[in-house]
């Protein structure tokens, strides 16, 4: 994939995510912000902050959530970004480590 097409997948995906969050963000307490080419979580209680941004040189999408890491690649017959690790998707990921840090089931 060149440099073009994966910032074409890298905006796709976030508008996206940002989209579900911002649906999600009101009944769960956070906060969403899209800016830049990065997407930032933020939680009053408790307090913490998950950053969702592409990494043009490797192309992949990076996650900061939970003290940890985590980096999606293109999965071309998927479509969509994955966690190797685990083969869940950009917005399972995010659900998943949303709902750890919550104590409930958050689905986006």
């Amino acid at each position: 994939m060149d440099e073009q097409q994966f910032h074409q997948r890298a905006d796709e995906a976030l508008e996206d995510l940002n989209t579900a969050l911002m649906a999600a963000a009101e009944n769960y307490g956070f906060d969403v912000d899209f800016q830049s080419g990065a997407l930032t979580i933020e939680f009053e209680e408790p307090p913490s902050k998950f950053v969702v941004s592409p990494n043009t040189p490797v192309r992949q999408i990076w996650v900061s959530a939970l003290s940890r890491s985590f980096k999606l690649d293109w999965d071309d017959e998927a479509q969509v970004f994955v966690y190797p690790e685990t083969g869940e998707s950009l917005q399972l990921l995010i659900g998943k480590v949303i709902s750890e840090h919550l104590g409930a089931d958050i689905f986006v």
